[in-house]
This record gives C-alpha cells, sequence and structure tokens, in this order.
C-alpha cells in the first residue's frame, strides 16, 4: 500500500523519483519488526534516500509531516516522500465490536519540496506550522495488549471509548489553536480542515466545539473508516480529486493516537506561483 501511494505522489508531483532523498513513513502496521518499512519503499522505488519509521499510531502523519519538516528545513534534503501507511484490520479482534467496526487500511502520500525563497516572497507557503504533544499517562486509553518484548505477539487493539472521546475532541482542538497561532493565522483563515477520520461523532464535536462551518470540513470516514496514520494523506487526496482543495488554499490537519500522541500542522497547499 506504500509503494502503491508512494508512485502516485510522484506521479501527481511531476517529480522523478531518483530526486527523492527523504522517506518518512508513519505506520504502527510494518511488514516486519525490522527493518523500517521506509527501506522496504526505498528497495522498491529503486532510489538513494534516507529512509525510515515514525510509529505515533494515528497522530503518526502529523508526526511524520514535523520531522519531515524539520529535516528540510536545517538539512541538505530537497524532496522528501512522507507516507502514512496502516493495515489496523491485523491488529483488530473481531469479535470486539466497540473496536472491529471503526478500523480500515489504507495508505497515502505527500511530497514536501523544498524551494529557494532568498527573497521571502513564498514565506506563506509549505507547511507553516507544526505542534506535537504526547502524554503517557493516557497510556493505557488506546493500546494493544501484545508486543515484541511483552509477549512476542501482536496483539490487540483495546481501547475506552468514552476517554479517548473526551480528549480527542479537547486535543485536537488545543492544539489546532495553537497551530494557528505559531503560524499567525486565525480559524477563520483557513479554507479547509482536514481532520484525522477517527469517527464521524469526533469530527462534528470539534467542529461545534471550534465554530467550524462543518462546509469546511473534509470527512471521508464513511467510505474507509480509521485508516490510522493514512487516514489524513486519504483524505487529502480525495479532496484534491474532487477539486474541493485547491493549489494556495490554507489547510489545517490534526490528528491524536494513541499514546496518547496529537498534534495539528498549518500548510499551503500545492506550489506557489514563480514571479
Amino acid at each position: 500500500m506504500a509503494f502503491f501511494a508512494a508512485n502516485k505522489a510522484i506521479e501527481n508531483a511531476k517529480i522523478l523519483k531518483n530526486e527523492i532523498d527523504l522517506i518518512i513513513v508513519a505506520t504502527t502496521t510494518p511488514d516486519n519488526t525490522f527493518p523500517s518499512t521506509a527501506t522496504l519503499v526505498q528497495k522498491k522505488l529503486g532510489i538513494n534516500a534516507v529512509s525510515f519509521d515514525v510509529q505515533a499510531v494515528c497522530a503518526g502523519f502529523v508526526f511524520a509531516l514535523s520531522v519531515a519538516k524539520s529535516m528540510m528545513s536545517e538539512g541538505i534534503y530537497k524532496n522528501c516522500l512522507v507516507i502514512g501507511a496502516d493495515s489496523m484490520s491485523k491488529l483488530l479482534d473481531w469479535d470486539d465490536r466497540s473496536t472491529s467496526v471503526l478500523f480500515g487500511d489504507g495508505a497515502g502520500a505527500i511530497i514536501l519540496q523544498k524551494i529557494v525563497n532568498t527573497d521571502k516572497k513564498h514565506d506563506d507557503w509549505g507547511v507553516l506550522s507544526n505542534v506535537i504533544h504526547s502524554d503517557g499517562q493516557f497510556y493505557d486509553l488506546l493500546k494493544t495488549n501484545g508486543g515484541v518484548s511483552s509477549n512476542q505477539k501482536t496483539g490487540f487493539i483495546e481501547m475506552i471509548g468514552k476517554e479517548v472521546f473526551k480528549h480527542a475532541v479537547e486535543k485536537l482542538s488545543s492544539s489546532l489553536y495553537e497551530a494557528l497561532e505559531a503560524s499567525n493565522k486565525n480559524i477563520n483563515e483557513i479554507d479547509w480542515l482536514v481532520p484525522h477520520q477517527a469517527n464521524q461523532r469526533i469530527i462534528l464535536a470539534v467542529a461545534d466545539k471550534m465554530k467550524i462551518d462543518f462546509n469546511k470540513i473534509i470527512s471521508t470516514v464513511k467510505d474507509h473508516g480509521n485508516t490510522s496514520a493514512a487516514s489524513i494523506p486519504l483524505a487529502l487526496d480525495d479532496a484534491i480529486k474532487s477539486k474541493k482543495i485547491l493549489n494556495g488554499h490554507l489547510i489545517g490537519i490534526h490528528a491524536i493516537g494513541g499514546g496518547l500522541s496529537w498534534g495539528a500542522s498549518i500548510l499551503r497547499i500545492g506550489k506557489p506561483k514563480i514571479f
């Protein structure tokens, strides 16, 4: 799935695959315990790129985006492939109806490209801000009951739904406000909010709490369920294909996952006009 998404992103970005010099894959369900899924994608693409995984469950894509922005800002990397890919069906106890009806499998990818901006004309493009958080005191609210070091099993998802819902609404809202403040934007300037597709009740509750017009929210959870780290890039892909999101639109994204881990980003999507 990650390889397929990578190829589509490369095609849509109109770049050559060997121009990619950094690959970051957000996943909780790697093909192997090691090596990283990113190195497998690199192998299948047949390119030379620094490649590694990030694991923050449903918040993984936001975390990967933050890592990519930092590495590209401070390093030599020019084209980064950021992938969210998860096969959550492999972690489900099908007798547990509180979780088995929620999750799905999928992958989505984006390309981040560094643009030389010596005249500062394009400061308002690209990834404008990232905020990420973790709080291990809520470790047991959303987790699997297995692991390599604990029992050598993959385990099944266990979730305290009511508590996760409460934290999701509060933390998704607060992190988006943080990201808006960090980018000197306000909620009314956002063209589209692309939330983690956890479930429709959470999406609606956050919209109500933040007073966001629901017509500005991309919701695809009915189509593929909660695909963890893949849900935001899948929703982005759907919105771009349907011509809702256009070049130059200001986008907010936010997600929360096990850990608890959560975060948000503000980005101006597409390529800036060159004056």
